[in-house]
């Protein structure tokens, strides 16, 4: 399945469209997402490393060069680090989180996955990943990617989206409802 029958649009589904076209020719689409999620990961734990991504100020030959290095140190494959070099190149780092959503999309889709966003107060474990997504298997019938993100304003618990579907089991709502629920009594 051609990722152009699967959907990718926009600046973002154009690059990721590419590069899942190049991983799936060369037999590298699993480790590709692997690469694509620790590098995600990287850039939402350094606030210095999203700020040199996404600013103007920085030029192209500093912004190659210094994700070049990163992802070199973190022992990448070719093919990612040169994407993430062309993507410097083309002075287009500051969409590199869609690109990588969208890489990951169009994965899912062709192992017909649904993605879940989770959102949790501090980072998981492979093992309770594990465990959400077999209970997210058996509620929807379907295999579930789980993407996962840390909001530490969420206090405790998790909220969890599929699509359109969201479920927010946080401390920080149930605190909210609690607080509106005492303007009444007051």
């Amino acid at each position: 399945m051609s990722a152009e029958t699967i959907g990718a649009t926009g600046l973002a589904g154009r690059y990721a469209t590419a590069l899942f076209d190049l991983a799936g020719s060369g037999g590298l689409l699993d480790q590709v997402a692997g690469d694509l999620g620790r590098l995600n990961a990287m850039i939402e734990a350094s606030a210095d490393l999203a700020r040199m991504i996404r600013s103007p100020a920085i030029s192209r030959g500093d912004q190659g060069r210094a994700m070049a290095a990163i992802l070199e140190k973190a022992g990448m494959c070719e093919l990612t680090r040169n994407f993430v070099g062309t993507v410097a190149q083309n002075h287009r780092l500051f969409a590199l989180g869609a690109m990588i959503a969208a890489y990951q999309g169009l994965l899912a889709a062709q192992r017909g996955e649904s993605t879940a966003e989770v959102v949790t107060a501090t980072p998981l474990t492979d093992k309770q990943i594990e465990q959400i997504s077999k209970s997210l298997k058996k509620a929807t019938g379907s295999n579930i990617a789980i993407d996962a993100k840390v909001d530490a304003s969420v206090l405790g618990g998790m909220i969890v989206k599929i699509g359109s579907r969201m479920v927010d089991s946080s401390l920080r709502t149930k605190l909210e409802q609690m607080r509106f629920a005492m303007k009444g009594i007051a």
